[in-house]
């Protein structure tokens, strides 16, 4: 299946008077038609300036697109016009924004900002639009839509401000939707009723997702494929299936081990990452991941891994699955810090 949108060794710096800060460095990823992709990854890796970066709606300055492409149904939309991306935007393209509190315009009312996007897309009267977001806004599962239509963000509750955001979202039935971490900030019951609101629109509407999340749990409920990210690199990605059952990078599998699980060991404590992610200001030479790694070897600090597919369409960046490191069977070693290595290779 032809992909819908193809971004490809996407580079974006920030200018700032400390110096530029290198956020996005040569990411990689496709989204099918229908499909669900997760990215994944500690703050500070990329994940929203990407899903910005597809919007574009990265200031410039202080943003730069260094080099690379995001191509969206055959269009490059980092060489797209404003005029373009404004066809698109909240048309083709549409975005759930992290905190809908901060997000929705406080001074109007609700039923206005969902009927804004449907005016400015589509030749229809208000009448028209104005029942059509009714009629999203029952699709979302908020109670008593007519009243609500009336009603201002800050009479909402959590829930319904999310649930609102996405209405504004779908109203115009994208065929791409952006979510940047849309259950954060929602209690776990609502945060089941938004993953299941999302799976049910897609499956009425075929509209294809990027998922923006720390929650695994959430990966694993409704996303097809998983996107891994560190320091503004993909270091790992492939079906949902893959990657929690046979991670390949070690950062991975940090991932995996620090969240608890239904079938672990109760005795057995959580295992967090040890340290920080680099300075982005001045990436490491090597791996970005090197400092951190338990499996770290020497050509780690020196060489960036490229991305290789390791069978089954997963595909990693680590020296660990090159045919020489395998054939020696690198153990684990404790790295403090970067303070020991494994010199055998």
């Amino acid at each position: 299946m032809k992909s819908l949108l193809e971004v490809k060794n996407l580079r974006i710096d920030f200018k700032t008077y400390g110096g530029e800060v290198h956020a996005v460095r040569g990411v990689n990823f496709e989204v099918k038609r229908g499909e669900t992709i997760g990215i994944v990854g500690e703050s500070g890796c990329g994940k929203s300036v990407t899903a910005k970066a597809i919007m574009k709606l990265l200031a410039s300055p202080p943003a730069q697109y260094k080099e690379g492409s995001i191509t969206y149904n055959g269009i490059d939309l980092i060489e797209a016009s404003e005029r373009e991306m404004e066809r698109i935007r909240g048309n083709e393209i549409s975005m759930i924004f992290q905190d809908p509190m901060t997000s929705l315009n406080p001074t109007s009312k609700v039923g206005m900002q969902i009927m804004e996007s449907v005016l400015k897309h589509n030749q229809m009267t208000r009448k028209k639009a104005y029942n059509l977001a009714l009629d999203t806004l029952k699709l979302v599962g908020i109670p008593q839509p007519e009243k609500r239509m009336e009603q201002y963000p800050h009479e909402f509750s959590g829930g319904m401000r999310q649930r609102a955001m996405i209405a504004m979202a779908l109203v115009c039935q994208p065929k791409l939707l952006i979510a940047d971490e849309p259950t954060t900030a929602l209690d776990v019951t609502i945060q089941a009723q938004i993953l299941e609101l999302m799976k049910d629109i897609q499956k009425q509407s075929e509209t294809a997702i990027i998922l923006i999340t720390h929650d695994l749990g959430v990966v694993a409920e409704i996303c097809d494929r998983v996107v891994v990210m560190y320091a503004g690199k993909v270091v790992e990605s492939g079906t949902v299936l893959e990657i929690f059952q046979k991670p390949k990078h070690p950062y991975t599998k940090g991932l995996l081990k620090s969240v608890p699980r239904f079938d672990m060991d109760k005795s057995v404590p959580l295992a967090p990452i040890i340290g920080s992610p680099p300075d982005l200001f001045s990436p490491p030479k090597g791996c970005s991941f090197y400092p951190r790694c338990d499996y770290a070897m020497k050509i780690c600090m020196e060489h960036d891994p490229d991305l290789e597919d390791v069978g089954d369409g997963q595909i990693t960046a680590c020296w660990l699955q090159h045919p020489m490191a395998k054939a020696m069977n690198v153990k684990k070693v404790i790295n403090a810090g970067g303070g020991r290595t494994n010199d055998n290779y």
